[in-house]
């Protein structure tokens, strides 16, 4: 019968290396994921949602929208869960009741997407940054 005892012995110095290795490569992927949180949660868009006078939703609306909201955290690119949640926030503005969408700037087309038949999805800021695509016609702009 093999005596473990000397084979763990034998491997005591290895282990004893391999730990801080181990160590040190368990810290550097914590700081990275807490980095990529950081920068997802830095960087995210907001949606107003507006629903008609008539909304009612029937269960079905509403299991595809929530589905909808889960592929929001796939659009994410690689931020880790915690800093590609998507946000629904409520505000009285006015004596308004607003109803908002909050997620990372990454997923901002998915966030924009209407997710009921009678619900309007309107951006919050201004997307002056975006320009539509124009062609030229032919025999424009050739010299």
């Amino acid at each position: 019968m093999p005596d473990f005892g000397t084979a763990v012995d034998a491997m005591g110095p290895y282990l004893a290396g391999a730990s801080p290795i181990a160590a040190a490569g368990w810290l550097w992927w914590a700081v990275r994921r807490a980095r990529l949180v950081r920068a997802g949660l830095s960087d995210r868009v907001t949606v107003e949602v507006v629903p008609t006078s008539t909304f009612d939703p029937a269960p079905g609306e509403v299991g595809r929208w929530a589905h909808q909201l889960g592929r929001v955290h796939h659009s994410a690119e690689g931020v880790p869960a915690r800093g590609s949640a998507v946000r629904l926030r409520y505000s009285a503005e006015g004596g308004r009741m607003r109803c908002y969408l909050e997620g990372p700037a990454t997923a901002a087309a998915v966030l924009a997407m209407p997710g009921f038949a009678e619900v309007e999805v309107r951006a919050r800021q201004g997307q002056k940054d975006i320009q539509p695509v124009r062609f030229a016609e032919p025999g424009e702009g050739t010299a």
